[in-house]
């Protein structure tokens, strides 16, 4: 593929994630508008299969609302791992490029005009395209796209369904904000970032603080403002993501590694960029012979004192 098609695709990619993932349209009074892209195809047929869960298994939609959660993530689960398994192989891989990457990068220091900077970006792609790893960590869009609708649609799903606003789960309603699942939820979240920085090396756990209170926050905050149906949601899917979670970091991450190791042991990476030495340049230099013309004009006028002296 080309790089100007590389180019169109990945703004195209990320279009269709958030037409696909934006808020179900709204009517004038708070209803969902039924002509809405999401409704009709994802929420209304989600919202369909949980109302038959809850009436004709007599489930409740408490019940049908962590059944459909667990399904759908369940389903997603696969498709997620794989795609973190295929970012920890680049990931692992960038660990053993990186004496070369830290050449590069101060090569692009030292470049003085623009043919210089181009060629040390020139050498930077070098070092990836050579080891055969992504520049981009083996982040892929396919799976934001698929991901991002459906989970729209389930949020939405149990905020709009009717029946849920006046159902009741273990005493708690449905339709009304609960504390104590927003509470759950965030602890859920925070769980999940904890198992997340497991085997994560000391520098990439500072740059992963921010986002280890950002993501419990934000789901906080959205619960804060939701109905306890919709808290419940992010409840069991911040339990299912810590599952998810283990299996990629505390399972799958030591075996990677190994794996890796090994494999960088039988094929070393290739070496592409070499550091390239400061040269002053020659109009810059002091002329080395002005030390010896200084010295030899000295002993000249030792000499002629002496003979002075000698004569009188």
């Amino acid at each position: 593929m080309s790089k100007f098609k590389k180019w169109l695709l990945a703004p195209g990619l990320i279009g269709i994630m958030i037409t696909l993932s934006g808020c179900v349209k709204r009517l004038d009074d708070g209803s969902p508008d039924p002509n809405g892209l999401i409704y009709r195809f994802l929420v209304n047929p989600l919202g369909s299969f949980l109302t038959y869960m809850a009436d004709n298994w007599g489930l409740g939609f408490g019940w049908a609302i962590i059944v459909l959660t667990v399904i759908i993530r369940c389903i997603l689960m696969p498709l997620m791992i794989h795609q973190s398994r295929k970012s920890m192989f680049q990931s692992e891989k960038m660990q053993y490029l990186k004496p070369q990457i830290d050449v590069a990068q101060a090569n692009m220091k030292k470049a003085t005009t623009q043919e210089e900077q181009m060629q040390a970006q020139k050498e930077m792609q070098e070092v990836y395209k050579e080891n055969n790893v992504s520049m981009f960590g083996g982040i892929g869009c396919l799976p934001l796209l698929i991901q991002m609708p459906i989970f729209s649609a389930l949020f939405f799903t149990t905020r709009y369904t009717p029946g849920i606003e006046s159902s009741s789960f273990f005493g708690l309603n449905l339709g009304e904000r609960s504390l104590l699942l927003v509470a759950i939820a965030g602890l859920a979240y925070v769980a999940q970032s904890f198992i997340s920085m497991i085997g994560i090396p000391a520098e990439q756990k500072k740059q992963m603080r921010s986002m280890m209170i950002v993501s419990p926050m934000m789901i906080v905050f959205v619960s804060l403002s939701s109905p306890a149906g919709v808290t419940l949601y992010w409840v069991i899917g911040g339990f299912i993501g810590c599952i998810q979670t283990f299996i990629t970091n505390v399972l799958m991450k030591p075996r990677i590694k190994k794996q890796i190791a090994k494999e960088m042991e039988e094929n070393p990476p290739k070496t592409v960029v070499t550091e390239k030495k400061d040269v002053t340049p020659a109009s810059q230099e002091k002329p080395k012979t002005t030390n010896k013309s200084t010295n030899a004009n000295k002993n000249r006028n030792r000499n002629a004192g002496k003979q002075q002296q000698h004569h009188k």
